[in-house]
């Protein structure tokens, strides 16, 4: 297990007042968050970013404000592997760390996210799942401890369909093969994707890669040469999507017409199949680059040997979307702390927090985050916030967004997440609250 963690404003700091005769006096007035990471193993090139964005935001909010007015971060990573049985189990090891216990819990794992759902509840432990997990979670009457901001898998399938629609002119009569990870993570959209194909008048094929994806000749051979879909849809992860990638440009597949999900859209996806990924497209829900005013706060505190990320990962996409990740959960403490004091919150006070977000483009432009992050809003029912996404396309060097953020079509969607949301319920003999 990786331990890193700083609740003080340096290591040495922290090491020192681990060593005095009262250590619990500074603990006390540490807030908590355990860091499920993957830093090795084979989804390694994704984790490290997504684990260096999380040191380093809760890093600046320690040095640059001081804490959370006045409360500082203190955290530990512990190495899950994007094992499933690993994810519990650091779950387990590290919840009951710090004074109040864990804070929030952000697992980056689907399958590590439905293995916690019930732990974390009965725990009451916010779970947030950005971007990834149960779509149907969504629901915050069955799932009051589970947080889906800004968008999900199902509500992405969406916004693929509308891209590609838009840019055939229709999809009646069209093919749109889905490769995806053969995993929960992957499977997440298919009943998403069979809808929208009845509606839509395409045929939906569907490609299972199993992990970590490495062996995908044979099925893009099926794809480039027997079946010839109109589009590709990727759900992907890992080292799964670059060889996918470089599957694709050997059997001629155009890459414009390939598009991934958001995890199938950083620069670890792409720079190892060299040219032949350029044009290829991906969902994102998060800005790249470093133009936001809060890299200029990164950077300065890098300069002054407080950072913690591989400055080469700054800006890059998974990077940022840790950024924005650390951020929500941060706006949500500064939220309940006006609710219950301001002190180390324990994660029933956070998950009230975390209901009553609010996060408006006023609120992202006094902290520095301009251009990273769309407002979302949380509600006890809601637990999405009404997200959008955008399509990006990479150059060869850089991903650029090529269109605006596209909002999800959430008419049809919230039935869905309701119905099986319900289902959930009635399985587990859940109640739903009440949320008038």
């Amino acid at each position: 297990m990786s331990l890193k963690k700083f609740g003080l404003a340096a290591v040495g700091a922290a090491m020192l007042a681990s060593s005095v005769a009262l250590p619990g006096l500074a603990a006390a007035q540490e807030q908590f968050v355990p860091l499920l990471v993957y830093r090795t193993g084979p989804y390694a090139p994704n984790g490290i970013p997504i684990a260096d964005g999380f040191n380093d935001y809760m890093q600046l909010v320690n040095t640059r404000d001081g804490g959370i007015n006045g409360v500082k971060y203190a955290w530990e990573e512990c190495e899950t592997q994007y094992n499933n049985d690993r994810g519990v189990e650091c779950y387990e090891r590290l919840k009951a760390n710090g004074p109040t216990g864990a804070s929030v819990v952000n697992p980056y794992s689907t399958g590590i996210t439905y293995a916690l759902i019930d732990r974390a509840t009965s725990d009451k432990v916010p779970v947030l799942s950005m971007g990834y997990g149960r779509a149907d979670a969504s629901d915050g009457r069955v799932f009051p401890y589970v947080f889906t901001m800004p968008i999900t898998y199902w509500a992405g399938a969406d916004v693929m369909v509308q891209y590609a629609a838009k840019e055939s002119g229709g999809l009646q009569g069209k093919k749109i093969a889905l490769v995806y990870h053969d995993s929960a993570y992957g499977k997440e959209p298919i009943a998403t994707l069979e809808r929208l194909a009845k509606e839509e008048g395409f045929s939906l094929h569907l490609y299972p890669v199993a992990h970590p994806g490495l062996e995908q000749k044979a099925t893009w051979l099926q794809i480039g040469r027997q079946l010839r879909p109109d589009w590709v849809f990727m759900w992907g992860w890992g080292v799964m999507n670059s060889t996918a990638i470089k599957e694709a440009a050997a059997v001629g597949f155009p890459m414009e017409k390939f598009i991934g999900i958001w995890w199938s859209g950083a620069e670890a996806d792409v720079t190892p199949a060299g040219d032949a990924a350029k044009g290829y497209k991906s969902l994102n829900i998060t800005g790249v680059g470093t133009d936001a005013p809060v890299f200029q706060d990164i950077e300065k505190m890098h300069a002054d040997g407080n950072g913690v990320a591989d400055k080469d990962l700054i800006g890059t996409v998974l990077y940022n979307r840790a950024l924005v990740n650390a951020f929500y959960y941060t706006e949500a403490i500064r939220i309940a702390q006006a609710e219950y004091g301001t002190k180390p919150l324990t994660g029933e006070q956070i998950q009230w927090g975390m209901e009553h977000l609010d996060i408006t483009q006023e609120m992202i432009d006094k902290a520095g985050m301009t251009g990273l992050m769309s407002p979302v809003k949380i509600t006890c029912a809601d637990h999405e916030g009404g997200g959008s996404a955008v399509v990006q396309q990479w150059d060869g060097a850089k991903w650029s967004a090529i269109t605006d953020f596209i909002a999800p079509r959430r008419d049809a969607l919230r039935p869905a997440y309701e119905a099986s949301a319900a289902q959930y319920a009635q399985e587990k003999g859940i109640t739903p609250r009440g949320c008038n």
